[in-house]
């Protein structure tokens, strides 16, 4: 005789179910916390400067790297007064297989905290990061025990706040298993970020792919408040990656410092309380020299960068370069602007290197096949184990006038949906204004390989065109599927 499942049975089955699907939906569309999602009101700029990282291949063969951003970063930690705070993502010497050829930033970075801590022990210094930087919670890095000690405020984000982008495996975590807590120490599966070993706890967190991916500083030095934001990590194995930055003084500053305050409080930390300068929202200053600017997060760089992209008119320039461009609104909004006369160019990673392994090229290089037969004209950055991390879009419109959009963000559905924590800024000003034609000059001698070294391959260097690859990709973007 045929045995047949209990009725019951399939009753507890299809209720987990159901349980485990409306646990994924909620957290992928549940409200956010107070303060994030935010475009602040343009503020008149004051003191901008723009810097990169650049790693390029020089006439004599040889593999250079400049960097200005940890430099300038490092001086304003060295010069803060009263106040100092960083958000960063990546603040580890986790190095995987790229050796030892890379600069120690971690270790600076901590170094300068600890000794301006140690010289103004009055000195408020908030540090927010990620906790992938304990490998969610299996280890406890020496470097933030340290700072801890000295008086630092460390915050380690709460993700659990956040929406969730991959709802097929976040859904059941949080149904099962978000009540396991990992121990520092404990672990006994293999690190996939570096040495040593992890927790089950651990890596099932690791799964939600979410972060807190900002990068920003916001301190008080040479009597005026300064802010920083940029695509760069205090990141050993990302040392000799390509990456940008604006740093900036004036009313802007109090308005980044509301977005980190959300975030310490979101992480159940009261955050500092701080004197900086207040201004009410004032109609946008034209003629100042120095432009406007306003700050965004998460959903609302969005908004803004397609919105920017859908303003530029015929004759007008885009010029972008990215490390992952996956997000479908963005890509159908460079499509249309090609399509109604905008001068475009595409500057993408191919997305071959990861810390010493290889990737298969997804997401850029189904999408730029896809930007290529639009007609969009596509280079890939001249990578050798390093990656071209930069986030920028600049627009350089009819009349003088420039508008430049960077930061955190990579433009795609998990950096610019409402599921990573991320942090950009968007400034408008006469195209001949110092930072901006410093902008200029990076994009051009990146894209042209200008000053006789090799920074860009052309598009056929890497161009792809697997139906299978391009199909993976969408379905890896459309359901959270993905590392990207």
């Amino acid at each position: 005789m045929r045995l047949r499942p209990k009725p019951v049975l399939w009753t507890l089955l299809l209720l987990i179910l159901l349980a485990w699907a409306a646990m994924g939906a909620w957290h992928v569309h549940k409200p956010l916390p107070a303060g994030l999602d935010t475009a602040t009101v343009w503020m008149p700029a004051e003191d901008v400067s723009f810097l990169t990282d650049v790693t390029y291949t020089a006439i004599d063969g040889e593999r250079r790297t400049d960097q200005a951003i940890f430099d300038e970063i490092l001086r304003l930690v060295r010069g803060a007064e009263h106040v100092l705070v960083l958000d960063m993502f990546l603040f580890n010497d986790f190095a995987g297989e790229t050796g030892n050829d890379h600069r120690p930033l971690s270790r600076e970075l901590t170094e300068a905290l600890l000794e301006r801590k140690a010289a103004r022990p009055d000195l408020d210094i908030l540090l927010i990061t990620d906790p992938v930087n304990s490998v969610y919670g299996s280890h406890a890095p020496d470097h933030l025990a340290a700072l801890d000690a000295a008086g630092v405020e460390v915050v380690l984000t709460d993700l659990t706040r956040l929406r969730d982008p991959n709802p097929l495996w976040s859904g059941l975590w949080r149904l099962c298993c978000r009540w396991m807590e990992p121990e520092p120490g404990n672990g006994w599966l293999p690190n996939p970020l570096g040495d040593g070993k992890v927790s089950l706890a651990s890596l099932m967190r690791l799964l939600n792919v979410k972060a807190n991916h900002r990068k920003t500083v916001i301190a008080d030095h040479d009597d005026r408040w300064v802010g920083l934001v940029t695509s760069a990590n205090p990141h050993d194995a990302s040392s000799r990656h390509g990456n940008v930055a604006l740093r900036f003084s004036g009313p802007a500053v109090p308005d980044l410092l509301d977005t980190e305050t959300a975030v310490a409080r979101m992480s159940g930390v009261e955050p500092l309380e701080v004197s900086l300068p207040t201004t009410s929202p004032a109609p946008p200053v034209e003629d100042d020299g120095e432009g406007e600017l306003r700050v965004l997060t998460e959903a609302a760089i969005r908004d803004a960068l397609i919105e920017r992209i859908g303003s530029a008119r015929r004759g007008e320039r885009l010029d972008l370069a990215m490390f992952y461009l996956s997000h479908r609104g963005v890509i159908e909004a460079l499509v249309a602007a090609h399509g109604r006369g905008v001068q475009l160019r595409v500057l993408l990673d191919a997305n071959r290197d990861a810390f010493g392994r290889e990737k298969d090229g997804i997401p850029n290089r189904p999408v730029g096949m896809e930007l290529h037969r639009a007609g969009i004209p596509v280079r890939w950055c001249h990578t050798e184990g390093e990656q071209c991390h930069s986030k920028i879009l600049l627009h350089r419109e009819t009349g003088g006038r420039a508008t430049l959009l960077l930061g955190s963000a990579n433009f795609t559905r998990r950096n610019l949906d409402n599921y990573n924590l991320e942090t950009n800024v968007e400034w408008r000003a006469d195209d001949d204004h110092p930072a901006m034609l410093d902008a200029t000059r990076f994009f051009e001698t990146r894209w042209g390989n200008g000053r006789q070294a090799l920074h860009s391959l052309p598009f056929e260097a890497f161009a792809d065109d697997s139906t299978w690859r391009y199909w993976r990709y969408r379905l890896m973007e459309a359901t959270g599927l993905s590392a990207f």
